[in-house]
């Protein structure tokens, strides 16, 4: 049934992956998965996560800020870079206005709200370009965007120099991103890291691992805003099939993708971490976490 359209997909190479389906794609240090807390607003917040992996004897290979650049200081965004410098951690910013900060009546409504936290108009592209310019200034190396355009414009910039080498652009799940066709087509601009929409079956997450090679970040659980469910018990299987994976994990502590992470917030998105380690280690002790977080994402020294 649908052979030619089947077959055409396939000459592009996207296709569907059988249930035995294995990725074979590693991380540059040959690991299958990192781990990742999401939603860490503030320098307070990342602080104690810092103190508490110690304490608790976890690595975090990165941690991502979802509010947006422009919500922070120099001085927050300096001591961020420097905690997760020492700390030997990628740290991902995110990049602002998004719709929902700007003017926008329409992403209010139930309609409106569709369209993401894309960028509106053309001076709201210029704002966020130099929102991620203020971020790689004060040492940031990792961006987190919502909007295929401004990703298409950054990579260019970072194509002529006009943005460093080893700056790195990672995609929301908020982009929507859900199948093998979109998730080739976000590689083709130049994305480092893709969010998938949080709620895909292993079964798509393998079709769109076999179509690209860049590594995939996958939501083992959520915010009460985003479903609310975990699924800590899968995280096996999404190494499985989706290697090499980002396992984002501590949404759950949140009420919303914005929350702001309190100091006992980020213990509880630590204790997350320590949940989703145990399942690894006992239902698929062979995976291979990597020994530490990607050296392109090195923040330089002040």
């Amino acid at each position: 049934m649908m052979d030619d359209t089947k077959n055409f997909l396939k000459t592009m190479g996207i296709e569907r992956e059988n249930e035995d389906f294995t990725s074979k794609k590693r991380f540059d240090d040959g690991g299958q998965y990192r781990l990742e807390i999401p939603g860490v607003q503030s320098p307070s917040a990342l602080e104690t996560i810092v103190k508490t992996c110690k304490k608790e004897n976890i690595f975090i290979h990165r941690v991502t800020q979802t509010k947006g650049i422009m919500l922070l200081s120099d001085e927050e965004i300096t001591k961020m870079a420097d905690l997760a410098r020492i700390s030997e951690m990628e740290l991902f910013l995110a990049v602002g206005p998004r719709a929902p900060y700007d003017t926008s009546a329409s992403v209010n409504t139930s309609e409106g709200v569709r369209i993401g936290y894309r960028l509106r108009g053309y001076d709201n592209l210029v704002y966020a370009i130099e929102d991620v310019k203020r971020a790689v200034d004060l040492g940031v190396r990792g961006i987190l965007l919502y909007d295929e355009g401004l990703l298409y414009i950054l990579n260019n910039m970072r194509s002529v120099g006009e943005l460093p080498k080893n700056l790195h652009f990672k995609l929301s799940a908020h982009a929507g991103c859900s199948n093998p066709a979109s998730a080739k087509l976000f590689e083709s601009l130049g994305l480092d890291s893709l969010n998938l929409v949080r709620d895909l079956q292993l079964p798509m997450i393998a079709s769109i691992r076999s179509a690209i090679n860049i590594p995939i970040d996958l939501h083992t659980e959520n915010p009460k805003s985003s479903g609310g469910f975990i699924r800590h018990y899968e995280v096996p299987e999404m190494i499985k099939v989706g290697s090499p994976v980002y396992l984002k994990t501590g949404g759950s502590v949140a009420k919303t993708h914005n929350w702001d992470t309190t100091n006992a917030d980020g213990e509880k998105r630590v204790k997350q971490v320590g949940l989703v380690k145990r399942i690894i280690d006992k239902y698929c002790p062979d995976a291979i976490i990597s020994p530490k977080a990607s050296k392109d994402l090195a923040i330089p020294e002040n």
